[in-house]
């Protein structure tokens, strides 16, 4: 570590800190001044090294520390960057079994900065995010949100949670911009039913090639 202590002051460059803290993710076992780094470098004034902090938070944290209130604490940051890093170890945090993310990723939906991939992180929880009432939220930013890639985003976690009062929003999408039409379309695969085989045989026809090919490879 150096001199200096635990909050990687000794290192003046950021990128020198981001990296030290990037370094404790090598160290097998992990060692119980873990904690008390990852705190230190979640307040870090540069973003780069609470960057680093969020991607060893699932597997560094020793069990004494409150992982809840850290991860809580990235998601809060000022900086973009930080909160889309928080959002997309929120799986793995939540494999650690010591918190359930998936509400907070909900509401992180409105983050403009962080919905896409706040999105995509609730299509990984599977019950958890379904338990929070997770499909509405993404049914209405599958149909409604201004930015296309987050509309992308919304439906493939649709698909993957394949919980069926999302179906309506899939379904429409598949009328959306050929790259979330071709993601509504795979999708379709995790349901069933006169609605998908209707949307399926429509998008067989389709102006998109990936996309007719997407719904040829379904309906075989």
């Amino acid at each position: 570590m150096g001199a200096g202590g635990d909050d990687f002051s000794w290192a003046a460059d950021p990128l020198r800190r981001a990296a030290a803290v990037a370094a404790l993710a090598l160290v097998d076992p992990p060692e119980p001044e873990n904690g008390p780094r990852l705190e230190a470098a979640l307040r870090d004034p540069d973003p780069r090294v609470r960057v680093a902090a969020c991607g060893a938070l699932a597997r560094l944290t020793p069990a004494d520390v409150d992982l809840r209130s850290l991860w809580e604490r990235a998601c809060s940051d000022s900086h973009a960057s930080v909160r889309r890093r928080a959002a997309e170890v929120a799986p793995a945090v939540a494999a650690s079994g010591r918190m359930r993310p998936a509400a907070r990723l909900v509401a992180a939906l409105d983050d403009p900065a962080v919905a896409e991939t706040a999105a995509w992180a609730l299509g990984e929880l599977g019950d958890d995010a379904r338990a929070v009432g997770a499909t509405a939220s993404l049914a209405l930013v599958a149909v409604e949100h201004d930015d296309s890639l987050v509309r992308e985003a919304a439906v493939a976690a649709l698909g993957s949670l394949g919980d069926v009062s999302g179906l309506p929003a899939i379904l429409t999408a598949c009328r959306d911009r050929p790259a979330v039409r071709r993601r509504a379309v795979l999708a379709l695969a995790a349901f069933e039913g006169p609605e998908v085989d209707a949307a399926l045989k429509a998008a067989r026809s389709d102006r998109d090639w990936q996309t007719r090919q997407a719904a040829e490879d379904l309906m075989r």
